[in-house]
């Protein structure tokens, strides 16, 4: 007999299980009494909590099978659930449970999956509830194994696991649900954090003041932004736009002669800035800290942007200053590692953070980064001293430390071209925004940058969301839900 600890754990996880078990059998059958449930069971705890949680189905009246894809199916589990009146069967009989079958139990093997490991493939009209992690997840890294088995919902016991939210874990999870079975106060510091909409104001911690009527524009912000060539005229515009949309106080802009006119004509309200004027404003900055009027107190990079010895000198220039920058796109591939003393948020896709890790010196390919991105974010972090923001269905903001913090898109149509644009202007318009006092810690301070990248990510997500509503996206369409989007989180 198991010690009773395990056994009352055992016993909530499978309560649990059991009870979004019932969910879904009425919300996909309409009905609990009579309805058909097949059970995968492997060894250990986790077949051991699907086998439990199926006696407590059968005692309500649900025909419950389990096939049982191993001969070392918990021993205690495996007896109550026959004296509910369960049957077990073996996966050679599977193919023909699951063509009368309401709901798959997935509970193989959680966080117990081995590479290559082969799994039953499940039709796709199969609902299925996986049992602390869809089997075929890593629970650590979100990568999974080919014949992973994807779940509809999943429940989580004791904390949400990383690889639940991140990689393509996160995309074969469905709807998580996390339980508490008791064991908070044993659990390990999280080693990230998923953030959502009402966490923005605690992530932006601003003062209850920062919008109050008194305040004059260079109050609300002052924004550089360094984007655009002839090839790309539109990135430059868009992130200009969602700059202005988001309640910046005052746009400057360094845009290519090809460029200007659509600028002016799409955001009249930017504020031209000429190549003698940026040195001028930098020295004058470097040496007069009151004259706020003419500071920039961010900088946006990069949409857009040519390589060329003109614009690496003017990049150069931005980035040897103290503001705070926003990196993004083609000015991204100008940087270099190493230590700096300017607070930076890159904001590269999985392609061009494995350029930034390959100048770095670190081999990793582009597979490596989409099966752990938690783990090659945080090394570019710590080889660009910066924060990195990885986009993705699952983004990923991290500072050197380690630090993290997980925001999920919430419609796969922000996939788009120009979302990438919008997003730097946004978090521009953040990042100015923001006051970063010269004596706090290097930690905090790039604490609090990794914050407001996820802030704008938050923003963004439900800005798509909004404009999903209306049908596919456009990058405009984006555009034009940014104000709600803010508004609706409180910004």
């Amino acid at each position: 007999m198991r010690d009773s600890g395990s056994f009352r754990l055992m016993r909530l996880a499978a309560d649990a299980l059991a009870h979004h078990a019932v969910l879904m059998l009425r919300e996909y059958s309409g009905k609990l009494y009579g309805s058909r449930v097949v059970g995968l069971i492997g060894p250990g705890n986790n077949g051991g909590d699907g086998l439990y949680a199926m006696a407590s189905l059968a005692k309500r009246g649900v025909r419950c099978t389990a096939v049982l894809l191993d001969e070392r199916a918990h021993p205690e589990a495996l007896k109550a659930f026959g004296r509910a009146g369960g049957r077990s069967s073996d996966a050679a009989h599977l193919p023909r449970l699951l063509e009368d079958c309401d709901l798959l139990i997935d509970a193989v093997y959680g966080t117990g999956v081995r590479p290559g490991v082969v799994l039953p493939k499940i039709p796709q009209h199969v609902p299925v509830l996986a049992c602390d992690l869809p089997s075929g997840v890593d629970a650590d890294t979100g990568a999974v194994a080919p014949t992973v088995i994807a779940a509809d919902r999943t429940v989580s016991f004791g904390a949400l696991k990383t690889g639940l939210v991140v990689g393509p874990g996160h995309l074969v999870s469905g709807q998580i649900n996390v339980v508490d079975i008791g064991l908070r106060k044993t659990l390990p510091v999280p080693e990230a954090w998923v953030v959502q909409g009402d966490d923005l104001e605690v992530l932006l911690n601003r003062p209850s003041d920062w919008q109050v009527s008194g305040q004059h524009k260079y109050q609300r912000g002052v924004l550089g932004l360094f984007a655009g060539s002839p090839r790309y005229p539109g990135a430059a515009v868009l992130t200009a736009r969602a700059a202005t949309s988001s309640g910046l106080g005052l746009l400057r802009t360094m845009v290519p002669e090809q460029v200007a006119p659509a600028m002016a004509g799409a955001v009249p309200e930017a504020v031209p800035l000429s190549p003698q004027e940026l040195t001028a404003l930098l020295t004058h900055s470097r040496r007069n800290d009151r004259e706020s009027a003419k500071r920039i107190g961010a900088w946006a990079v990069g949409p857009g942007l040519d390589d060329t010895p003109d614009n690496r000198n003017t990049l150069a220039q931005i980035l040897a200053a103290d503001t705070p920058c926003v990196v993004d796109a083609g000015a991204l591939g100008m940087l270099e590692p190493g230590e700096n003393h300017q607070l930076r948020i890159l904001t590269p896709h999985t392609g061009e953070l494995h350029t930034l890790l390959s100048k770095a010196g670190v081999r990793v390919s582009a597979t490596d980064i989409a099966e752990d991105p938690v783990r090659w974010a945080r090394w570019a972090a710590v080889a660009y001293d910066c924060v990195i923001l990885l986009k993705g269905s699952a983004t990923i903001c991290t500072a050197p430390d380690g630090y993290t913090l997980i925001v999920h898109a919430a419609t796969p149509d922000l996939a788009t071209a120009g979302s990438g644009d919008v997003l730097t202007g946004l978090l521009g318009t953040l990042v100015a925004a923001t006051r970063f006092p010269a004596k706090e810690s290097e930690a905090n301070l790039m604490h609090r940058l990794t914050d407001i990248a996820a802030s704008g990510a938050l923003i963004h997500a439900h800005a798509g969301a909004l404009a999903a509503l209306e049908g596919t996206l456009s990058a405009v369409d984006l555009l034009r839900a940014l104000p709600r989007a803010a508004r609706d989180l409180g910004l």
